[in-house]
């Protein structure tokens, strides 16, 4: 089984990375095969709302690096977004993302359907639920099953190293590595 986490923070190894790591761990340990892709820090193209892709089977007329992503996340049985918490939402990387490989995947065949998927933020002080908020309706519009955990899947982490220091954070982190984990065993069991 496959594990796709994408770190949409420009920090390559800030806050929302160790977050994601903190995740993937878990899910190593348990057999999986993990992936992280780094999406922050890219070049960022919105959807233009064209509905080229549903001519060209599923794939943006947007020649970049989403294209390559998109094929990345058809392949994985889960999914992990990362962002931090800029202005009170998701990062340009993450939005992209969600806008247009939900167009994408719909022109696919509704291709993350039954995918398992979860979002984590970092967070200085507020703002996390609105971020996780944004990442689940995607999830959501997309057929996919979300896992919960203990607490929200947020870590309050202003600079870098600070999400290491948030102890709930971090618990909260790995119990959602074994509930991803729980889930995909029960959904491959009976598949």
């Amino acid at each position: 089984m496959k594990i796709l986490a994408i770190n949409g923070s420009p920090r390559k190894n800030g806050n929302t990375a160790k977050l994601l790591d903190t995740v993937l761990e878990v899910c190593e340990q348990a057999g999986l095969d993990i992936q992280l892709y780094q999406a922050g820090g890219r070049d960022v193209h919105g959807c233009r709302g064209c509905t080229a892709c549903w001519q060209n089977k599923g794939r943006c007329v947007i020649d970049d690096w989403m294209n390559e992503l998109y094929l990345k996340m058809k392949a994985a049985d889960a999914l992990v977004l990362g962002s931090p918490t800029y202005c009170f939402n998701v990062t340009s990387e993450i939005k992209s993302i969600i806008d247009r490989t939900s167009y994408i995947s719909r022109a696919d065949g509704f291709a993350f359907s039954r995918k398992v998927a979860a979002g984590v933020s970092a967070v200085r002080r507020a703002g996390g639920i609105t971020t996780l908020d944004s990442m689940q309706r995607f999830f959501l519009i997309n057929d996919m099953i979300v896992p919960g955990s203990t607490y929200l899947n947020v870590s309050l982490a202003c600079t870098v190293g600070d999400a290491e220091k948030d102890d709930e954070g971090m618990r909260t982190m790995r119990r959602l590595g074994e509930n991803i984990v729980w889930l995909l065993k029960k959904i491959h069991a009976a598949a």
